[in-house]
C-alpha cells in the first residue's frame, strides 16, 4: 500500500508541475517560462519525487519504466500491474487539480498540456516522427534509470541523473510531441482535454512501453550492465 500510494503521489506530482508549467507558466518565452523552462519543470518534477518518495517505491511515475524494469527482472508481473494502476491514477489525479486551477482563468484556453502530433499541434510532425521519437526516447529514458540504479552505480545522485534525462530529452522534443515517454503522463491530460489528445493517445501508449520493454530486454541481457 505504501508504494501504491507513493506512485500515485509521485505521478500526480509529475504531471501537475510539468503540464501545469506549460498551461499556467507558459510556452511563450517573452511572457512566461518558455520552452527550456517546462522541459526542466519536467525533470525536477521527477527529482523531487525521487528523493522524496524513492526510497518507498523507487518513483516510477511511468508504465513504460516498470515495463522496463519488470523486463529486466527487477520486479514481479503482479507489483507492476499495481504500480501501473497507481501511475494512472495518480495522472488522472494530477490532470484534475490542473483542470480546477487553470480553469479559474478567464485566459485559459483549455488545454492541459496534452499529447499530440500533425496538423494543428506544436511543430505539426507526422505520424512516424511521433512514434519514432517517443520509441526512441523512452528507450533512451528507461537504459539511463536502469544504469543509474543498478549496483555498483552512485544511485545517491540517480534522481538528479534520471532528472536532468528527462529535461534534456523534453528540450530536444516539445514540439514533436510535446513530449510524453509515458503513457500515465499523457492518459490524464488526454481525458479531461477529449479530442484529438484522446483520438491519438494510442500513439503515447504504445511507443513508449516499446521502448522501455525494449530497454529491460538491453539491460537483461547485460548489454547496459556494468557486471
Amino acid at each position: 500500500m505504501k508504494k501504491f500510494i507513493a506512485e500515485t503521489m509521485g505521478t500526480a506530482i509529475l504531471v501537475l508541475f510539468g503540464c501545469g508549467a506549460a498551461v499556467i507558466a507558459g510556452a511563450d518565452g517573452t511572457t512566461g517560462i518558455g520552452l527550456a523552462g517546462i522541459s526542466l519543470a519536467f525533470g525536477l518534477a521527477i527529482v523531487a519525487a525521487a528523493y522524496g518518495l524513492g526510497a518507498i517505491s523507487g518513483a516510477h511515475l511511468n508504465p513504460a519504466v516498470s515495463l522496463g524494469a519488470l523486463m529486466a527482472g527487477r520486479m514481479p508481473a503482479a507489483e507492476f500491474v499495481s504500480y501501473v494502476i497507481a501511475q494512472i491514477l495518480g495522472a488522472v489525479i494530477g490532470a484534475l487539480l490542473l483542470y480546477l486551477i487553470a480553469s479559474g482563468s478567464a485566459g485559459w484556453t483549455g488545454g492541459l498540456g496534452q499529447n499530440g502530433y500533425g496538423a494543428g499541434y506544436m511543430g505539426e510532425y507526422s505520424l512516424t516522427s511521433a512514434l519514432v521519437f517517443e520509441f526512441v526516447m523512452t528507450f533512451i529514458f528507461v537504459t539511463v534509470i536502469l544504469g543509474a540504479t543498478q549496483p555498483g552505480a552512485a544511485t545517491a545522485f540517480a534522481g538528479l541523473a534520471i532528472g536532468l534525462t528527462l529535461a534534456a530529452i523534453h528540450l530536444v522534443g516539445i514540439k514533436v510531441t510535446g513530449v510524453s515517454v509515458n503513457p500515465a503522463r499523457s492518459i490524464g491530460p488526454a481525458l479531461f482535454a477529449g479530442g484529438a489528445a484522446l483520438s491519438q493517445l494510442w500513439v503515447f501508449i504504445a511507443a513508449p512501453l516499446l521502448g522501455g520493454a525494449l530497454a529491460g530486454i538491453v539491460h537483461k541481457a547485460g548489454l547496459t550492465r556494468a557486471d
